[in-house]
């Protein structure tokens, strides 16, 4: 694999299956690229708040906007432009778009996709 560099205009985002409300995603290096990690965009509508128990390590940067993630141990964490969450495999999380939305960047390990359908 080649050293690559992405956009967010790169990305084709897709509905997030399974979730309601506006959370779309865009896988840019996944299994279909031979790598061992997912890497792509989320898009998060505004006040969009999802509930979801993590099958991979995931890893988010906020490029856009704001987020909060919640855990069952009660502690909140908001990120803006420039911040990362990391939540670990496992966890069962909240997690909130403010007014504006949100757009991220992701990695996960392993691979989102199959973790969700396996």
């Amino acid at each position: 694999m080649a050293v690559r560099k992405f956009s967010v205009s790169d990305a084709s985002f897709e509905h997030v299956p399974g979730l309601d409300g506006d959370v779309f995603t865009g896988n840019l290096v996944d299994q279909h690229h031979g790598s061992p990690i997912t890497i792509g965009y989320g898009r998060y509508g505004p006040e969009v708040s999802i509930d979801i128990t993590l099958a991979v390590d995931d890893v988010m940067v906020v490029l856009k906007g704001q987020l909060s993630v919640s855990g069952e141990d009660g502690i909140v964490v908001t990120a803006g432009p420039g911040e990362i969450v990391h939540m670990p495999k496992g966890d069962k999380v909240t997690i909130r778009a403010h007014e504006d939305g949100a757009i991220t960047a992701y990695v996960t390990y392993p691979h989102w996709q199959e973790a969700e359908s396996g």
